[in-house]
């Protein structure tokens, strides 16, 4: 039995038989994985008995309960397919060059125009590498060499991109650890000060436990880059905006001499923070458990567009597995009734 993960183009990793997908270079992220375990575990072996004998015992419960949360958040965007796209096939890629005969520019030089329901048309470029006009929000990673959906960065901590369907568990990672790390460094001086009490000298205290003075190095010079990037994520969430849209300015108030909106902000910073972190995640767009048979054929549809004018709105249609896929068929080719048919069966609904 073959599997669609077995012939995965981009340099992404694939474990457990399609269900984990990582980042190439991973190295980086066992490093953070492995301090964050060893810096709770000295909290745990160290500091955790003596707070709980003077203070209570509920204090190593919420340190386990915030460990817990770092990990499984972690875990949960590292191994997650954050929104690869499917490039295109031979015959998708001469259905494009075909689309409009009178283009004499190549592809990789053309912009389709997309409308949006809002009424915002947005400019789609052509990917080299992956074969397809990039849909809003769209960029390609040059580390996993694929293009990620809601693209925000590649973050080497975690060894993976982070994108449409790994983001709100990077950001509860931030927020965990941010807790986690305020958590160790405040019982460490805590800790500490219980013990200078009952001993001449602050520096009597640090040696009778020299593995609590370990954990405060530790958090104290981490945890401002971290609450940092937790801040700085907060703000894009309300704004709706990815890292890589700030970066680039792409909704600055004077772009080019033009007003740019956000066409995908709701207008309200708790209403973008509530679709971010608590709306519905789109299914994989690579289904990588599927079986591959000799003759498997994607179904794909396309309207809006035809050959006098290429650069109509394109809507995407689920498949008969619910499944949304960004590829393209040429309704007056093969099989023309089944095209009709996909057409009034689904409503059709915008990628972004």
């Amino acid at each position: 039995m073959v599997r669609k993960w077995q012939f995965i183009e981009s340099r992404n990793r694939v474990f457990c038989n399609g269900r984990c997908v990582t980042g190439q270079n991973i190295g980086i992220f066992i490093l953070a994985l492995l301090l964050i375990i060893v810096t709770s575990g000295l909290f745990f072996a160290f500091d955790c008995p003596y707070l709980t004998k003077e203070l209570s015992p509920a204090i190593p419960v919420f340190a386990a309960i915030l460990f817990l949360s770092v990990i499984c958040c972690i875990l949960r965007t590292a191994c997650t397919d954050p929104g690869i796209l499917p490039r295109a096939t031979p015959d998708e890629l001469l259905y494009l060059e075909k689309i409009d005969n009178s283009q004499t520019v190549a592809l990789s030089g053309r912009i389709m125009e997309l409308q949006m329901r809002s009424g915002h048309i947005l400019q789609l470029k052509f990917c080299q590498t992956c074969k397809l006009f990039r849909p809003p929000r769209v960029s390609h990673c040059s580390f996993c060499n694929a293009c990620i959906a809601n693209f925000d960065h590649h973050c080497p901590w975690v060894g993976n991109c982070v994108g449409l369907r790994n983001y709100r568990y990077f950001y509860f990672f931030l927020l965990s650890l941010s807790l986690l790390c305020t958590y160790i460094f405040v019982f460490n001086i805590v800790n500490i000060a219980l013990r200078s009490q009952s001993n001449s000298t602050v520096a009597d205290a640090i040696r009778e436990t020299p593995a609590t003075m370990v954990e405060a190095l530790i958090c104290f010079f981490s945890i401002w880059s971290i609450i940092g990037l937790w801040s700085y994520h907060t703000y894009l969430i309300c704004r709706s905006i990815t890292t890589n849209e700030d970066i680039k300015d792409s909704w600055s108030t004077s772009h080019h001499g033009e007003n740019q909106i956000n066409p995908f902000s709701r207008g309200n910073g708790l209403l973008n923070c509530f679709a971010t972190l608590c709306g519905p995640l789109p299914p994989s767009f690579l289904n990588l458990r599927a079986v591959v048979n000799q003759d498997n054929t994607i179904p794909m549809t396309i309207t809006g567009a035809n050959n006098n004018n290429p650069q109509e709105m394109i809507r995407y249609y689920p498949d008969d597995n619910g499944n949304y896929s960004n590829r393209v068929r040429d309704s007056s080719a093969t099989n023309p009734a089944h095209s009709i048919h996909q057409q009034q069966r689904y409503a059709p609904r915008d990628y972004a």
